[in-house]
């Protein structure tokens, strides 16, 4: 079954970095390509798991990518391209931002479709 908008992830444990902001009006283009690129440059990371993303109409989004260990987040935060895409957030497209760093311990969800052909 398709997972849509939810990342396929291992059991737990593993780590969750949960990224909520509010942007500026500002260069929607550019943030658009920023966004989808780091995105793309995450996958390609030793120890990512996946990505989930959200933002409403108000400019408020929560962003929670998924990590093997706290080594491989450190590591991502390191990256150069990743360094100068913060760099231009701060710069020109968040008003505010919280980061949050969490171990994932227990995992569950249920799906409406999966149920009914069970």
């Amino acid at each position: 079954m398709d997972p849509g908008p939810f990342a396929t992830l291992p059991s737990p444990p593993y780590y969750a970095v949960i990224f909520c902001s509010t942007r500026t009006a500002d260069d929607d283009a550019g943030y658009a390509d920023a966004a989808g690129r780091m995105v793309e440059l995450a996958r390609e990371q030793p120890g990512f798991l996946g990505v989930e993303s959200v933002r409403g109409d108000d400019g408020f989004g929560i962003t929670v990518s998924y990590w093997e260990s706290e080594d491989a987040i450190l590591a991502w935060r390191r990256h150069a391209e990743h360094t100068a895409a913060r760099e231009r957030g701060r710069a020109l497209w968040y008003d505010h931002f919280e980061l949050r760093i969490a171990r994932v311990e227990r995992a569950y969800g249920w799906d409406r479709r999966a149920a009914a052909s069970a």
